[in-house]
């Protein structure tokens, strides 16, 4: 079944294209969108025609910031019904609560996974498509996104440490200066924001209990009695626990609420393994990893869980018929022969 998500993910897709000065009927055809849909927020599309079409108007406008872009206006209104009970919530850790809690009527391609580290904070996300594809302008917006909530909900004592980008720095900084205003970190291990402890649990001046109350019981009315996919769910809790070393099936079914035997039994009953859907995640990151020319390979077969470099290489050969090194000079080459007039334009690289 396609993954849906709302048509609000994308929210100023039309606005910035216009700032740009870059038409795009042709690619929203391509991905088979319209522009009556993106205007329509509650409208569900596909979350893998969302990114592609992020993707392919980045390379068509010459706008490597695109995503990040449509970021920078996004309001809290934006997040649609869950606004109000957001905007009511006691703290900033009430609010990622309530973010993951109701992802299904938010975006649940989006993965997010709060580390606490001392006093200091990982956000971790991930944005999780069907097939495999380059999202860094789904990654900038979604990081974006969240680092205007947090701002929106603690005003100007929202701080942050870093933002955190796998992807490498485009050519001009300016827009993330701008909107992040902190520290950045390209080619870095994970994507997403660092923060004090203290910044998750300041008080929201405007929090209002019984506000939050009347919004949770309407959202509760609102939720699919189906959930949403269980296979989705744990690929995308691999694609998060992976590069920390802990996609265990243990950690992973710990992460669903449930026991080993359950979460086997579920993903059986989908027609699936944990070990496959593992497979599938750690072939996406690898083909990511090595396209940061600023990770080695001993640091992307750490990532990937491997102890040891050889083992990286026999399975990697064993998944892409060459050793990583090889695929890795073969892109490099790739890249740098002349492009063929026909090539859609969301082939570029993150």
């Amino acid at each position: 079944m396609t993954k849906l998500v709302r048509a609000a993910v994308l929210t100023n897709y039309l606005e910035v294209s216009q700032y740009l000065g870059f038409n795009p009927r042709d690619l929203l055809a391509a991905v088979g969108l319209s522009k009556a849909q993106l205007q329509a927020p509650e409208h569900r599309i596909p979350i893998d025609a969302a990114v592609r079409l992020l993707e392919e108007s980045a390379a068509a406008s010459g706008c490597q910031s695109f995503g990040l872009s449509m970021a920078e206006s996004r309001q809290l209104s934006d997040f649609g019904v869950v606004s109000l009970l957001l905007s009511h919530q006691r703290t900033l850790r009430d609010a990622f609560q309530v973010v993951v809690h109701y992802r299904h009527l938010l975006n649940d391609s989006l993965a997010i996974f709060i580390e606490e580290a001392g006093k200091m904070v990982i956000i971790r996300e991930e944005v999780v498509t069907e097939s495999p594809m380059p999202s860094r302008q789904a990654t900038e917006l979604a990081i974006g996104v969240m680092f205007r909530l947090c701002a929106a909900l603690l005003g100007t004592h929202w701080h942050p440490y870093s933002v955190n980008f796998t992807h490498q720095p485009p050519d001009n900084l300016q827009l993330h200066r701008r909107l992040f205003g902190c520290n950045l970190e390209f080619g870095s291990e994970f994507n997403g924001i660092v923060c004090s402890d203290a910044s998750l649990d300041m008080t929201n001046p405007h929090a209002d209990p019984a506000m939050a109350r009347y919004a949770q019981s309407y959202l509760d009315s609102l939720l699919s009695h189906e959930g949403p996919s269980m296979l989705f769910e744990v690929r995308k809790a691999i694609y998060l626990l992976l590069p920390m070393g802990r996609a265990t099936i243990e950690q992973i079914a710990q992460t669903q609420g449930m026991n080993v035997r359950t979460l086997q039994r579920r993903l059986k009953d989908d027609g699936c393994a944990f070990n496959d859907l593992f497979n599938d995640v750690r072939r996406d990151l690898v083909l990511r990893y090595l396209e940061n020319p600023n990770y080695s390979l001993g640091r992307i077969a750490d990532m990937l869980g491997y102890s040891m470099a050889s083992s990286f290489t026999r399975w990697f050969i064993t998944q892409f018929g060459m050793p990583p090194a090889a695929w890795r000079s073969s892109q490099k080459q790739a890249a740098k022969a002349p492009m063929n007039p026909t090539t859609l334009p969301g082939s570029i690289k993150p």
